[in-house]
């Protein structure tokens, strides 16, 4: 978020994002089997009571939390949940684990149980394709057509002929959505493993389904309260993705959001220029602010017509859970992505002062 002062808007740097691990696969294997009934054996008390070096094979959905992850494995017998969440915290990969089939052992330790996720599956039904958290539908489908050597065109026709469908799409959107813009937001980010006779209808079918999936298991029951449907969560989303730089800040950014939308202030947020732009221009200057278009948050009110990109499980969360703030303001503060939040403009400025003091800001 910039500075409502133009002359003084505060700038940001943005990163490439990092790929999620994770991987929609189809079917119920036999291996898969015995895992879950090494798991009911196990039990849900975090006690490993299981001999050591049984193999096992556990299968990882596509778009699961680092949490749900680490559930999976303790039901294995593989490794406790507390112990690999501590593990993947402390190195800060939670968005890098992939999902799939792992041929593991029981009681492993942590660290080699988060080195296996970070390399990826060791089984497969075909090839596999990624779809990169924050990239926005043209990004995914060049994406998708390197990888899978379909032509850009294929991707296009198969989301703007009708052939793939969202029950998360509205019916209706204002006169600029264009039929592939209104597919911002809708395929979830993740890694997934194809069939060899993949087209691409199906992928992208996969990666709609996966999106419906993954925002039926979210927690809803403050739509009301904010004052949203469930597709303004996901645009909210957007923005919480390309914002923040660590999963601590999500909930506090996306209370910003929603308290100047209560207080019919303009978002000001610099990610919707980037996004109206087509490309980072590196910086936001004040004359990229004055840019003609609805997803321009400086020159309207509201959130713009569409997501900005795909958004990850942390941030959808987020969107639907945010903190209980009076933050109206932030502003980048650390090297490592944090930010500072302010209630006044005051505390802002002071804050952006300090950042750029720091080094931080330019």
């Amino acid at each position: 978020m910039a500075d409502p002062d133009p002359e003084t808007a505060t700038k940001r740097s943005y990163r490439k994002p990092l790929a999620i691990g994770a991987a929609a696969i189809a079917g119920v294997f036999a291996m898969v089997l015995a895992a879950e009934i090494l798991a009911a054996v196990v039990g849900g008390s975090g006690s490993l009571d299981v001999d050591p070096g049984i193999p096992v094979t556990v299968e990882i959905q596509a778009g699961s939390t680092a949490r749900q992850i680490a559930e999976s494995m303790e039901r294995a017998g593989v490794v406790r949940a507390n112990d690999l969440q501590s593990v993947v915290n402390d190195q800060g990969v939670a968005s890098q684990l992939q999902a799939g089939r792992y041929n593991l052992e029981t009681v492993m330790t942590p660290e080699a149980v988060v080195k296996r996720l970070l390399t990826g599956p060791d089984e497969g039904t075909g090839s596999s394709v990624i779809v990169h958290e924050g990239q926005d539908v043209r990004r995914i489908i060049a994406g998708l057509a390197e990888q899978t050597g379909y032509p850009v065109v294929a991707f296009e026709e198969a989301l703007t002929s009708g052939a793939v469908t969202s029950s998360l799409m509205p019916q209706t959107f204002p006169a600029e959505v264009d039929p592939l813009t209104r597919w911002e937001g809708l395929l979830f980010p993740a890694r997934y493993e194809l069939s060899e006779t993949a087209t691409p209808v199906d992928m992208l079918t996969m990666m709609a389904q996966e999106t419906v999936r993954r925002v039926d298991e979210v927690d809803w029951s403050r739509l009301g309260e904010l004052g949203v449907t469930r597709y303004e969560a996901l645009i909210v989303a957007s923005l919480i993705q390309r914002e923040a730089g660590v999963d601590e800040d999500r909930p506090l950014i996306v209370s910003v959001i929603y308290n100047r939308l209560e207080q019919d202030m303009p978002l000001q947020i610099d990610a919707t220029v980037v996004y109206a732009l087509g490309e980072s221009p590196g910086r936001i200057l004040a004359e990229h602010l004055e840019i003609e278009s609805p997803w321009n948050t400086y020159r309207i009110k509201g959130l713009p017509p569409t997501p900005i990109g795909s958004a990850q499980m942390e941030s959808i969360e987020a969107a639907a859970n945010p903190a209980q703030t009076d933050y109206l303001f932030y502003v980048l503060v650390s090297p490592d992505g944090r930010h500072g939040f302010s209630r006044t403009y005051e505390e802002h400025k002071a804050k952006i002062a300090q950042a750029k003091a720091d080094g931080v800001l330019p």
